[in-house]
């Protein structure tokens, strides 16, 4: 593209954009893209839209520009087709050619950069572009890559019969049917899909483009493209920007891999090009006979060097140049002629000259074979990696007159490299060592450990507030919190350790030789972890406010275990539960009594599943009664009586419930019989007052289909209105009040009750209590049991009271277990009581049975 072309694109583009914001103020774009298969870059949904690297990037954008995506399926072919018509407006994933500049609009900044290879059988062999000579290759309609492929065997002179396919995949079918020799396919989809059919990758590689999106030449085309330009400029530059996830999400950056580069295209180069130099050798002997054919072989050599995606040079002995192709002119700013009887201190930097100097010498003098990788700074200052290789070129005599080199440019190469390194083993935003470099540091950690006997530990380390500073202020604020935890941590251990992150707020520090004595070693490990304790205690700048986090550590030594690393982080990752247990700041070393304790839990989650699976568990029933002493109502409470663990306690299978998930399926099943219960009642005269409350989990309000559930339980079993109620907490209420405060509404229309148990103990605003649709506040019974001796309890059980009168909401005191508790409670106003004076839980029909006779309880049962 010329620069008065490419100034006038900018001018359309500015134009177009001014235009295009004006009427996206009046109305929402409607974009049609076209939508094709050609994972990861691009592919069309089960629902309809588009995925991959460009889909997922484009709805980013579309997003934030308030487009309407429109997806119209297409083959590749047909979609350049209707974008060249104008019935797309955009198409993703399309490389820039000098036709396709012509015909559509691009975008300046490219989405990816790639590279087309050939794919072939197990059993075949393709080592070079010219073993392709009399093969069939399959490749795809109306392509860059088959347009650019043809071109190449044709300077080469190479026979091929091409295959032309709708699809990368037909082209695929081609080579497994054996209708085709080889494929040629991009290395995005090429890569994934090979594996899958069994095929392999050949080292031929070619056409290396850069990937961008393309528009419908219009004023529209021309303001989308400045639009994905501004969000491409702003997001490639930014470590936590959509354009980085979505790379990361679609593994647009693949693992290390061998490089091919020096197996294959430096023979095919060096052969290539001896042949040319024997050929030269050859016909000047014949120069006079055959002057014409002479030329005619130079040029077709020059034309073979200079297609050839590397930098070819001839030096004498002098190390002057004597030939260079096109590559090589064009990095040095010199031309074919002017370079001829330069050296390398007329077109490099002094170093670099040097250093080439001493390298081109081994050849000329030793007549070595030389390999090296060169770093070589141009008079200009532009600095290039290359993979050089230098022979001698030898007389009739065997004397070494000159050296020729082949160079590949390597730069781009090992910038990759270093990119997969650093996401292959670093975290992105801490840049701390991730899993598995930890777990590589860690297994040599302990090699050394059993080598030498110096002790070593591993903490894990655990933010304690980390989610709820991550979902009230934004992920770039909790990135920030994330970014000086890590700061802290690698202040606080020597350079020989390593520091991680293993996802979200999960840290691992590793310590090594901490000395051949256990205990010593335990001790230093322990005041280095409260050291680490004390450190993130220190406030943190977030921007936005100062925040004061707070953590957990547990600690595993090497010699706690004989499996390695993974054992090892499990170890402290069992000990850092027990920690967290006792709150933050603590700090607890990893012993045998806590893997047992882990093994029972383990045990206890299968038992629970087969327990409600087989409807194991048992409802009982604890009346609640009010100052007179009439039962007014009871809360079901779950019992579990297990063949192997015996009868088990709530406070134990209920934890195991709501960390396992089963707390969904077990929560259900209560909702349900509370309703049968309550149907039964409704139709028996002693009963049918009685209201019945059961508690709900966290885990199970928030599912989404936990209103409709309750609805279709009540409409089943005709519940009257105001006898089913539901008991929450109140830490239920920091997560996503709005949605809380909705869902209660919607079941409270039903004739659905809210208790709020455990009042007091939480962090419920107050503010809330206004806007929740509740009728009763639960005083817990950590306060009813010393209300007779501590004072501070007694105010607080009056307080609440007070604040249900003002509120117009009923109190009701749990825990009430002595007729002295009942008593007090009474003087500091509470009128609804529920405790072991009253009633102790029993089996429903226990209680069901009494109530019939009476629904009054005077007095403790024995």
């Amino acid at each position: 593209m010329s620069p008065i072309t490419k100034g006038l694109r900018v001018l359309a583009i500015s134009v177009a954009c001014w235009l295009g914001a004006g009427i996206t103020a009046q109305a929402q774009t409607i974009v049609k893209v076209g939508g094709y298969e050609n994972p990861p870059k691009i592919m069309i949904a089960e629902n309809g839209e588009l995925s991959g690297v460009f889909g997922d990037l484009l709805y980013e954008i579309s997003e934030r520009e308030d487009w309407q995506i429109e997806v119209v399926p297409c083959r590749w072919s047909q979609c350049l087709t209707l974008l060249a018509a104008g019935e797309l407006d955009l198409m993703p994933d399309v490389a820039l050619t000098e036709v396709r500049d012509r015909n559509f609009l691009f975008n300046e900044i490219p989405v990816l950069h790639s590279w087309s290879q050939l794919y072939t059988l197990e059993n075949r062999s393709i080592t070079s572009l010219l073993e392709l000579d009399g093969l069939r290759v399959a490749v795809l309609r109306d392509a860059v890559q088959g347009d650019y492929l043809r071109n190449l065997v044709t300077n080469f002179g190479i026979n091929v019969e091409f295959m032309t396919v709708g699809t990368f995949d037909e082209g695929f079918a081609a080579v497994l049917a054996e209708r085709a020799d080889a494929v040629a396919v991009n290395h995005f989809y090429g890569e994934q899909r090979s594996r899958e059919l069994g095929l392999k990758q050949t080292p031929v590689m070619f056409q290396p483009s850069r990937l961008y999106f393309a528009a419908a030449p219009s004023a529209e085309g021309r303001a989308l493209m400045l639009r994905i330009d501004r969000w491409l400029s702003d997001w490639r530059g930014a470590a936590d920007s959509p354009y980085q996830d979505i790379m990361k999400k679609w593994g647009v950056y693949a693992p290390d891999k061998p490089d091919t580069v020096s197996k294959w295209l430096l023979p095919g180069l060096l052969a290539v090009l001896v042949l040319a130099v024997l050929s030269l050798m050859v016909l000047r002997h014949q120069v006079k006979k055959k002057s014409r054919a002479l030329l005619e072989s130079e040029q077709r050599s020059n034309i073979i060097l200079n297609s050839i995606d590397a930098f070819i040079f001839i030096k004498d002995a002098q190390l002057k140049y004597r030939y260079a192709n096109k590559k090589v002119c064009e990095l040095l700013g010199e031309t074919e002629q002017s370079i001829i009887g330069k050296s390398d201190f007329d077109v490099f930097d002094v170093t670099t000259a040097e250093t080439l100097r001493v390298t081109d010498l081994k050849v000329i003098e030793r007549g070595e074979r030389v390999v090296d990788e060169e770093t070589n700074r141009t008079l200009e200052g532009e600095e290039r990696q290359f993979l050089s290789v230098k022979i001698p070129l030898r007389d009739a005599d065997d004397h070494v007159y000159a050296l020729c080199g082949i160079s590949t440019d390597i730069t781009e190469h090992i910038e990759i490299q270093e990119q997969l390194n650093q996401l292959a083993y670093y975290d992105a935003v801490t840049g701390l060592a991730n899993r598995k470099r930890v777990v590589q540091q860690l297994d040599h950690a302990v090699a050394s450990y059993r080598r030498t006997g110096y002790e070593g530990a591993v903490l894990a380390i655990d933010l304690i507030d980390f989610t709820l500073v991550n979902d009230s202020l934004g992920h770039h604020i909790g990135d920030r919190l994330l970014r000086t935890v890590a700061e802290r941590l690698q202040s606080a251990i020597d350079d020989t350790d390593c520091a991680a992150r293993l996802g979200s707020d999960d840290f691992v520090l590793v310590l090594e030789d901490l000395g051949p004595d256990r205990n010593e070693a335990i001790l230093t490990a322990r005041r280095l972890a409260t050291e680490v304790v004390n450190l993130i205690e220190q406030p943190i700048d977030l921007g936005v406010r100062t925040h004061t986090t707070a953590a957990c550590i547990g600690i595993s030594m090497f010699s706690d275990s004989e499996e390695g690393a993974v054992e090892l982080i499990k170890n402290a990752d069992i000990a850092l539960t027990e920690a967290k247990a006792l709150g933050s700041g603590a700090v607890r070393l990893f012993n045998p009594e806590m893997q047992q304790s882990i093994s029972r839990r383990l045990h206890l989650e299968a038992a629970l599943r087969t327990a409600i699976d087989e409807q194991l568990m048992e409802l009982y029933l604890q009346p609640q009664v009010d100052i007179a002493g009439t039962v007014t109502g009871g809360e079901l409470l779950l019992r579990w009586q297990d063949d192997e663990f015996g009868s088990v306690p709530p406070n134990e299978f209920i934890p195991v419930a709501e960390s396992s998930g089963l707390i969904v399926p077990l929560g259900n099943w209560v909702i349900e019989e509370a309703c049968r219960l309550l149907q039964q009642w409704s139709k028996d005269a002693d009963l049918s007052q009685l209201q019945l409350a059961i508690n709900i989990s966290p885990r199970q309000f928030r599912q989404a289909s936990f209103v409709d559930y309750i609805e279709a339980c009540m409409a089943r079993y005709q519940v009257p209105r105001g006898r089913l109620e539901l008991e929450i907490t109140e830490n239920m209420l920091i997560d996503n009040v709005d949605m809380t405060i909705k869902r209660m509404s919607k079941l409270g229309d039903a004739g659905v009750r809210f208790s709020l148990d455990d009042f007091g103990t939480g962090y419920a605003s107050l503010a809330y209590l206004k806007r929740l649709p509740i009728y009763q506040l639960k005083i817990d019974q950590s306060f009813v049991r010393d209300v007779l001796t501590d004072i501070n309890d007694a105010v607080i059980v009056e307080t609440i009271v007070g604040l249900g009168e003002s509120l117009d909401l009923d109190v009701i005191a749990e825990g009430v277990e002595t007729a002295d508790q009942a008593e007090a409670l009474r003087g500091l106003g509470c009128t609804k009581f529920q405790g072991y004076y009253f009633g102790r839980p029993q089996p429903v029909t226990y209680w069901v049975e009494r109530l019939r006779t009476s629904l009054t309880i005077a007095a403790a049962e024995d």
